[in-house]
């Protein structure tokens, strides 16, 4: 066969084994490996050795610059923790408003809804005044509400799924623009939604435009990682217990190890600044060096059980392994203990007074914008 065609028939191979269980693939390339550092088919290292990834995490190297979570559309490194911690602070503060709007989204769940879509439905209504507070204009809030499920929030599979998703994305961030310039003319003292918190915090020469693609991209990692982490809950606490009892674990624990068994961001990864060697590897300028939290959080060395769903795991005293679902070091995400509670009150009010069941579970993970569950329905039954 030529080299080129050999090359295509590689590539095919990988995405195939990666869409059918993206985890196992990643395990299985980590059991190829003698190094403990992965050399991955799309591009990229993925260091897999726990010890090895903890050294990385620590190291200068992997944290100088500014993080690529908001692409280019930040100067400084400053700049992007003043808006973390201001959207952190807000969100905070809004928690009661969340509790009451849940219980809204929560009287409206259909007895059968199809998951995670409704997850995300459900975290979203509870959250739109947060994001964009009810005097937005209807016409950007109406936006907002299309974003949701229209392939803005996560990737589409299909090319003309996507071509419809980036209209709509285009015609979301022309319309927060306009919201941001009228806001710049008529400040506000406290923060009312998420977009306020953005102003308040970035510098005062970002484009007004630029302003709105930052709130866009925290629109997204606010909502998608709060609502997968919630159906991967919801989906494996049923599958892990099927009698007529209420579950008998507490909510943060539930929620705690679906983050650790099945973390939606499962790959963490930095561009080299300059030459260096790791692991006894030589790396160049620009190549990307990455830990799975995935892997971290299945080392059967440093986790009793790992591969096992077992909330119980976080009553138990004693030391536990690498544990990273937000990242690690001076680039863990700044909402990470709002991001918890958000979590787990949803998680709380949906399974109180309400037996959860669920049908089409398959606990493999589909890769979109991360690791999300595949679809499944639930069935609440009221006690």
């Amino acid at each position: 066969m030529p080299t080129r065609r050999l090359a295509r028939s590689m590539r095919m191979g990988y995405k195939r084994k990666l869409r059918r269980d993206p985890f196992e693939y990643l395990k299985d390339l980590r059991r190829r490996t003698t190094t403990g550092i992965i050399r991955l088919p799309w591009g990229g290292w993925c260091v897999s050795d726990a010890d090895l990834a903890s050294e990385l995490l620590r190291s200068p190297e992997f944290n100088t610059g500014t993080s690529g979570f908001f692409g280019g559309l930040l100067p400084t490194r400053t700049a992007q923790v003043a808006i973390g911690q201001a959207v952190r602070n807000t969100l905070r503060t809004y928690v009661p408003e969340y509790q009451d709007a849940l219980v809204g989204a929560l009287a409206d769940l259909p007895a059968t809804s199809c998951w995670p879509a409704a997850a995300s439905e459900l975290v979203y209504r509870s959250l739109a005044n947060v994001l964009l507070h009810p005097r937005t204009s209807a016409g950007t809030r109406r936006l907002m509400d299309q974003a949701l499920h229209g392939g803005v929030m996560f990737r589409s599979p299909h090319v003309w799924q996507r071509a419809r998703a980036e209209m709509l994305r285009g015609k979301l961030i022309a319309a927060v623009t306009g919201e941001v310039g009228c806001r710049r003319e008529d400040r506000v003292g406290q923060s009312r939604d998420v977009l306020d918190a953005v102003l308040g915090a970035c510098p005062d020469d970002l484009a007004d435009r630029t302003v709105a693609e930052v709130f866009l991209v925290l629109f997204r990692s606010i909502v998608a990682p709060v609502s997968s982490t919630l159906a991967w809950s919801v989906l494996l606490a049923c599958l892990h217990h099927t009698s007529d009892s209420p579950w008998p674990w507490p909510s943060t624990w539930i929620v705690r190890e679906a983050m650790r068994h099945r973390p939606m961001v499962w790959m963490v990864g930095r561009a080299v600044v300059q030459s260096t060697e790791f692991g006894g590897l030589p790396f160049r300028p620009g190549d990307i060096l990455s830990v799975s939290p995935f892997l971290l959080h299945h080392d059967q060395r440093h986790w009793a059980d790992s591969d096992v769903f077992r909330p119980e795991r976080w009553a138990e005293s004693g030391e536990r392994g690498p544990y990273i679902p937000f990242g690690a070091g001076p680039y863990t995400c700044t909402g990470a203990s709002v991001a918890l509670t958000l979590m787990t009150e949803t998680l709380t009010a949906l399974q109180r007074d309400a037996r959860l069941t669920v049908t089409g579970a398959d606990a493999r993970p589909v890769m979109v914008e991360g690791a999300v569950p595949r679809s499944f329905t639930v069935l609440r039954t009221l006690r």
